[in-house]
């Protein structure tokens, strides 16, 4: 691990190839003339994936988008054939070979202007940081320079439009990020123009806004930096239907308010060495979990004064501040509730918002335990240090908000016995409850009962959605419609929303409309009949192909669906498949929650339009949604071990089934599944709901396959709840059916959950069992996964022996699969053991072996605990400097994964290294920065253990 100085090229030197921009080629007599059509898609195919193999598939469906000829792969390979000599006759050193199932172009990685774009952001990267902020802007100024219009322009080809897509998106984060830079170098004046003029460019961009925002306060134009943000809320709202961000709107209030923390200090454009310290007193999680607002909300003001009172305090009280909002369905409960939140969190409640819709849980301990599981989690305490049972939790979550001022609002409660052990202990919270019962045994609770909006209210609400002007103009009908869906919000919107759609639509022929399906009406159940007319208004007036989808999509559970599941439901492999979502969206049926990480939008039913919807399926029959049902599941599947792939750098330590998978459109996938493990976490509710949903309709191999595959994250970011919950179900459903395969994936995964849970009897007991499952099935890679989770077990109850006798019955199993990564794994977990045994030497060996699979391969997570280990190995053979080096280094990784159990282990262990290279005032930062993480996590048992560690070093001091 010797530290190597590398010198990085100045950017744009060199190159051959460039497609930021139109494409162009350079060779040895100047530009090369690529002919226009075919052979520049098929270069510019090549170029955005250099060095990699690319498909002729790949190729024919970029040139065809539909229909391809009989002869496209013969037309293909003419076109390979002529760029090679065209290529080879300008002198242009690069070479494109036949790899199955396509073509590689082999191109060095500075003639290429994307592989010098993402070199100069890495280079910027590194010097922000260790201090270079000057340099930093410098370089990314540099590489923003590399573009000469909009990349790829002048080619047609549905992926190739993705990827400049997804390079324009880099591109912006760049210029995004040297402004940002240049603001913390004091340059706000410069910034001004080329800050507004980005926000121009891209309006629905927050990052600009806030930026040009904090430029214009910082040069005294406080009046425009609100103006920047009024305008751009105003266009939010009209273009999405949604709110700015928690950025935006927290800097507008802190320029209301003078913070003076905008105004800070330019940072030195000078080079800073990086210190190895950090504070002692970490700062602690402040979770933003609140729905957004409802910009066209109305009514309920005298309710939210009251609130706000009981909330905040402003009416004497010594214990916490409790609402219970109470209403029929449709009535706007969790829009009063989001609605209250916002309006006073900020002031009250500066640490944050815990939200959780109860909507579908039966208030059980079980569940109660689980909500609290996501509070502590979110609340910064790692899944592995929960604890297991309700009222554990329910100690340390108002343990952790006993000097905390949060705001909790937990929607659609059933009972009393739900919502109890969710509720702090201190009087610094405050608690907003939601429910169609009036939960009178909450003690010290307020009950608000919300009812319908009142006549001005409901034609305040209605002019706003469809204009005043057109309210006015016919004042008596658009009473009468108020009266006849009884001024329920819910109601009123539908019904609005679909004359704003028609707008030759008079406010009489709907009161007519309405009035003729009334009748001809059974009721959802009693009070509710005025929402199932306007919800039938509105689907008769949908085409055959809308409705089809409305009823269909009910059959996807989960609390949001991505824009793809509409693809899924109908078999459609369009590229967009949100298109065929929207038309729901216009007359909210559906409505738009969040956009994903691909940039499409996400949507949600509501309770009763879901129900509605799933009426509507009687024309379906059971083939037809099972068949539905299938493809949906079959997309999570797909798409969770796409990620899984994109951890882990391929299908490494991973069981799968055979159970249908149903494949988005390749390039929504890349766009979607970029950052795979964030992608996992945002989508585990989802995820959890399609395990369920494939239990209970007897879709045993899928549900096991994607309970296990979902592993991924639960491990990794400690989801531990989750992989319990998911697991238990999937081995109910696999037993059920005599699935062995999967009975014994699912055991063995049960296996390092209890491993990871601190409970090595019950880890020993599901992975022998699974092993004799494998065993009696002659599965190689399961026995392997077994041996080697057992071998950790033997390793820790003090049996080396035995755990390397395991641990080499893995590597021949992970050897006989071809899998490279199972093997690194066991090559960093051995480790430990020679390591004390005094085979440093091999020890060494084992692990740059290691470290050269992860590499090759991409798996960070991998590179992260080798490295680890390597350090530890160094810090045992006394070679301190070099041991510090490579633990500093992993320090910055764990925390960059936001892993915080990762960071106080690495922090104790620089500790160790400092203290027997016999810096003891350093040595004591670094136990102490581990004492304070440890702390703030609650893991006592942790903190003792550094504690004795430092104790041990003073105690050798002072002898």
């Amino acid at each position: 691990m010797d530290e190597v100085g590398i010198r990085v090229a100045p950017v744009g030197d060199h190159l051959v190839f460039r497609v930021l921009g139109p494409i162009e080629v350079a060779g040895a007599g100047g530009p090369v003339r690529i002919p226009p059509g075919r052979q520049q898609i098929i270069l510019a195919s090549l170029l955005v994936e250099a060095n990699k193999v690319v498909s002729t598939d790949h190729l024919v469906d970029t040139l065809w988008e539909v229909n391809p000829p009989d002869t496209a792969r013969t037309q293909v390979q003419i076109c390979v054939s002529r760029l090679r000599k065209t290529l080879s006759d300008a002198g242009v050193e690069v070479s494109i070979v036949t790899r199955p199932p396509g073509y590689q172009l082999r191109v060095p990685e500075t003639s290429l202007d994307v592989h010098e774009f993402t070199r100069a952001v890495a280079e910027a990267r590194a010097a922000a940081k260790r201090g270079a902020l000057a340099e930093a802007s410098e370089v990314l100024r540099a590489a923003v320079g590399l573009w000469r219009g909009p990349c790829l322009s002048g080619l047609s080809g549905r992926s190739l439009r993705t990827r400049a897509l997804r390079l324009e998106e880099d591109r912006l984060n760049a210029v995004e990020t040297y402004l940002g830079i240049d603001l913390e170098l004091g340059r706000h004046h410069e910034l001004v123009g080329e800050t507004g003029r980005l926000v121009h460019e891209h309006p629905l961009r927050e990052r600009p806004r806030a930026l040009l925002m904090l430029a214009l306060y910082r040069s005294g134009r406080k009046a425009e930096a609100l103006e920047v943000y009024r305008a751009g809320r105003d266009l939010l709202v009209e273009e999405l239907g949604l709110e700015p961000g928690e950025e935006l709107r927290g800097l507008e209030r802190a320029i209301h308010a003078g913070d003076a923390s905008l105004l800070r200090s330019p940072a030195p454009e000078r080079d800073q060495p990086p210190t190895p310290h950090v504070d002692a007193a970490p700062s602690r999680a402040v979770p933003r979990q609140l729905p957004a607002d409802t910009a066209d909300f109305i009514g309920g003001e005298a309710l939210i004064r009251t609130a706000e009172e009981v909330l905040t305090g402003r009416r004497e009280r010594r214990a916490i501040g409790l609402v219970v909002v109470i209403g029929r369905p449709g009535v706007g409960k969790s829009t009063l509730a989001a609605h209250i939140g916002h309006r006073i969190t900020e002031e009250h409640f500066p640490d944050g918002q815990l939200y959780c819709d109860l909507r579908g849980t039966y208030g059980d301990a079980g569940q109660s335990a689980d909500v609290l599981g996501r509070f502590l989690q979110a609340l910064g305490i790692p899944g592995s240090l929960i604890p297991a049972d309700l009222a554990a939790r329910t100690e340390m979550y108002r343990t952790m908000l006993a000097d905390r001022r949060v705001l909790v609002v937990l929607d659609n409660a059933v009972s009393e016995r739900q919502v109890l052990p969710l509720l702090p202990g201190s009087g610094t919270c405050a608690v907003v409850v939601t429910s169609r019962s009036r939960l009178t045994g909450l003690p010290g609770a307020r009950q608000l009962k919300l009812d319908v909006l009142d006549l001005d209210q409901s034609l305040a609400l209605l002019g706003r959605v469809i204009g005043e002007d057109r309210v006015s103009g016919e004042r008596e009908a658009a009473e009468a419609l108020v009266r006849t869906v009884g001024g329920l919000p819910l109601a009123l919107r539908i019904v609005a929303a679909r004359l704003a759609a028609r707008p030759h639509w008079s406010l009489a022929s709907m009161v007519h409309r309405l009035a003729s399906e009334r009748h001809r009406l059974d009721e959802l159940a009693h009070g509710e009949m005025t929402i199932r007319a306007s919800l039938s208004l509105t689907h008769d007036g949908l085409d055959r192909p809308t409705r089809r989808l409305f009823g269909l999509l009910s059959l996807a559970e989960g609390p949001s669906l991505p824009g793809w599941v509409a693809g899924a439901v109908l078999d459609d492999d369009r590229p967009y498949a949100s298109d065929l979502i929207e038309p729901l969206v216009d007359v909210q049926m559906l409505d738009v929650v969040s956009v994903d990480g691909s940039g499409g939008f996400r949507y949600r039913f509501q309770d009763i339009i879901r129900l509605f919807a799933r009426e509507q399926l009687s024309t379906a029959d059971a083939e037809e949604r099972h068949r539905v049902q299938e493809r949906v599941l079959g997309g999570w599947l797909a798409l969770a071990e796409r990620a899984h792939r994109g951890v882990y750098g391929g299908d490494f330590t991973a069981l799968h089934g055979d159970a249908p998978r149903w494949h988005p459109p390749a390039d929504h996938v890349a766009q979607l599944l970029e950052r795979p493990i964030e992608w996992l976490e945002g989508e585990l509710p989802n995820l959890r709901a399609a395990v369920a949903q494939a239990a209970r309709i007897g879709m045993d191999e899928l549900c096991w396959d994607l309970a296990v595959t979902a592993t991924t994250v639960f491990e990794a970011r400690g989801h531990l709840d989750d992989w319990q919950h998911t697991h238990d179900e999937a081995l109910r459903a696999t037993r059920a059916a005599h699935n062995t395969r999967g009975t014994a994936a699912l055991l063995a995964s049960l296996g390092t959950l209890h491993i990871n849970r601190g409970r090595p009897a019950e880890s020993k007991a599901a992975l022998t069992e699974a092993l004799e499952l494998f065993t009696e099935i002659g599965d190689p890679l399961g026995r392997a996964l077994c041996h080697r989770d057992l071998g950790l077990l033997t390793r820790q109850a003090g049996d080396d022996a035995g755990a390397l006798a395991l641990y080499e019955s893995a590597l021949r199993g992970f050897a006989q699969v071809d899998d490279v990564v199972g093997r690194a794994i066991v090559l960093t977990q051995r480790a430990h053991i020679l390591m004390r045994t005094g085979h440093g030497d091999e020890v060494l060996e084992q692990l740059a072996e290691a470290m050269d699979i992860c590499r090759s391969v991409g798996y960070a997570g991998g590179i992260a605990t080798t490295m680890r280990r390597i350090g530890q190995v160094q810090l045992h053979r006394g070679e301190h400097a070099r041991a510090e080096r490579t633990l500093s280094e992993v320090l910055e990784m764990v925390r960059a994964n936001r892993d915080v159990i990762g960071e106080s282990h690495l922090l104790h262990n620089l500790g160790e290294v400092n203290a027997a290279a016999g810096r003891h005032d350093t040595a004591r930062d670094y136990f102490e920065q581990s004492i304070a993480v440890r702390e703030r996590i609650m893991d006592h048992e942790g903190a003792a253990v550094v504690r004795r560690d430092l104790a041990l070093m003073e105690a050798r001091i002072t002898a």
